[in-house]
């Protein structure tokens, strides 16, 4: 049947099970929103403060998931505000749909009103981009799109839709997922495009043989959980190999939920700010195994000397990613889930009882001085999990209380956590916080931010509130730019330049000039009491902002300075 190409667009949303989209409206996507107005039925839209809220919402709504998430935005200012976003699922490997509009065909390249090269702006950040002017093509392309973006290591992708292209006609042949994937005709999709972005490669049996032979020399193996555990959702076959060789489990950034933060054999996160016990087992180890870990700056932070008496084996479905940091004595490319699921069936039960206590001679969480007068990151931490429930979906934006909330929280599946580990993206939290909860309407949904970070998201807490989202924001507040001002306290000798934000808002007011409530908390008392009666707006669909005053010197502890030795702390 001949349909517009924005109805067609429509059509090919509700054949890959989309029924949600987040975005912001402009002229060149007009058609496409007047379309989506008689599919209001089947596609909800939430419309955001700021494209970038839109974009963070998508990649949280498909991280707590697992399904594609899809973003809308309008060309020029519309589409250049995504970037941040796109990035951000990138490198975290979030499975995103970005759909924008351009001008005419023929005003292309004319620098015309709102007129961007999107495509070519985000072709270094995305798995593959698109540029659509014939509506002949736009049905198989958004088809491509989608399985580029779910296949292999998933990503996002952009598709820019010239405006003429959305109200020309073209014929549509319905083709459901459930139905093209038996048919053959996706195989046919994925042949054209870009085959290394598609292609699930299979595990080499020679080289898993390989590794079970290393791991039965080994006297002191240990495991780094990676992303790709999450984004895999293999964490009960990685929980079994870890049990299978009994090795001690430390936790990357992105792995968190991959094994539960509180399971005996977790050492904690590993790297910059990784624990004592998961740094000294890195440097003790004669056998580490990474499953699904980039080996980036942060927990690698001088190569040379990373792991320096073991054998490396990295397990990984990008090819890429092999040797790229740390050089390896042995890989495995392929999915972490199948590649697990073989080295169960060959693996015997192992017993490394003196090696692990070794390992867990070292803390694997950090001791505060617990004062009744202050609060300490731990206690906010501790007194969150102790009342939220236990399967609480946790947002972060980026700095100290992100590190914060590893060290202390224990996630306990994947997409749990849902934070900007490779970008480090300040303003992520809220949006994809709103995403989760969207996404996961059964679920208490919370927000831990930063005061510099909140100050670049809480314009999305008119959203939270429009769409009666409920999330609980809690804004760890030193009045500074915590992270930066510890690296000048520990490495810049005290310069503390431009890292002081004694200013407004008011957070409390803020929320409520938004129609939520919101109470600031300088004590565990006080905490318990605001998070009783978040919970109780939370039933109401309200969420809430408990501002929590922290001292302005507490520091993220351990900490390893960037390009030195693992075991070479700063500050304990």
């Amino acid at each position: 049947m001949e349909m517009t190409g924005a109805k067609i667009l429509m059509e090919c949303l509700l054949e890959q099970g989309v029924d949600l989209v987040f975005g912001y409206p402009g002229g060149t996507i007009l058609n496409v929103y007047d379309e989506l107005y008689h599919y209001r039925d089947r596609i909800t839209h939430i419309l955001t403060a700021h494209e970038q809220g839109a974009s963070h919402a998508a990649d949280g709504y498909a991280r707590s998931t697992g399904k594609v998430g899809v973003c809308l935005a309008t060309s020029g200012p519309g589409a250049t505000n995504l970037t941040t976003g796109i990035a951000t699922a990138y490198m975290d490997s979030s499975p995103v749909v970005f759909i924008t509009c351009n001008v005419t065909q023929n005003l292309i390249g004319r620098d015309a009103f709102q007129e961007v090269d999107i495509t070519g702006i985000a072709m270094p950040i995305t798995k593959c981009t698109y540029l659509v002017r014939d509506v002949n093509n736009l049905a198989d392309t958004v088809r491509e799109a989608f399985a580029i973006a779910r296949s292999g290591r998933p990503g996002p992708v952009l598709i820019d839709i010239v405006k003429n292209v959305t109200a020309e006609k073209a014929e549509y042949e319905p083709l459901p997922r459930e139905e093209h994937i038996h048919s053959g005709r996706l195989a046919n999709l994925i042949r054209r495009a870009r085959t290394s972005s598609l292609k699930m490669p299979e595990p080499n049996q020679e080289d898993v043989n390989k590794l079970v032979e290393m791991i039965a020399q080994s006297k002191k193996p240990m495991l780094i959980c990676g992303g790709g555990v999450v984004r895999s959702r293999s964490h009960e076959e990685f929980r079994e190999f870890a049990r299978r060789i009994d090795a001690p489990v430390a936790i990357t950034l992105m792995g968190a939920g991959g094994i539960a933060g509180r399971d005996p054999l977790a050492t904690g996160m590993i790297g910059m700010h990784g624990s004592k016990a998961s740094n000294m087992a890195c440097d003790g180890c004669d056998l580490l195994i990474a499953v699904g870990c980039r080996f980036s700056d942060r927990v690698a932070l001088k190569p040379a000397t990373f792991a320096r008496q073991a054998k490396i084996v990295h397990i990984d479905i990008d090819r890429a990613e092999i040797n790229k940091n740390v050089e390896t004595d042995h890989h495995i490319i392929g999915n972490a889930k199948q590649v697990l699921a073989l080295l169960n069936q060959k693996v015997p039960q192992y017993d490394h009882s003196e090696w692990k206590e070794y390992v867990f001679s070292f803390p694997t969480e950090t001791a505060y001085d617990e004062n009744p007068n202050h609060l300490t990151p731990k206690q906010i931490l501790h007194t969150i999990a102790r009342l939220c429930p236990d399967d609480t979906i946790v947002s972060t934006d980026v700095g100290q209380h992100q590190m914060w909330a590893i060290q202390h929280f224990h996630f306990d599946y994947p997409g749990q956590l849902l934070t900007s580990g490779g970008f480090g993206t300040m303003g992520f939290g809220l949006g994809a916080a709103i995403g989760a909860k969207l996404g996961n309407p059964d679920k208490t949904v919370i927000h831990i931010a930063g005061d510099g970070c909140f100050r670049m998201n809480s314009n999305e807490l008119s959203t939270e509130e429009f769409y009666k989202t409920p999330v609980i924001t809690f804004v760890f507040n030193n009045h500074r730019l915590g992270m930066v001002r510890q690296w000048q306290e520990l490495i810049y000798e005290n310069r503390f330049s431009q890292t002081t934000t004694e200013r407004g808002p008011d957070f409390v007011k803020l929320a409520d000039a938004n129609g939520l409530k919101g109470r600031r908390v300088t004590t565990v008392e006080e905490l318990e009491a605001a998070i009783q009666e978040a919970l109780e707006e939370q039933k109401k669909g309200l969420g809430y902002v408990v501002d929590c005053t922290i001292e302005e010197t507490e520091l993220v502890r351990p900490m390893v300075n960037g390009g030195t030795h693992i075991t070479e702390f700063l500050v304990n």
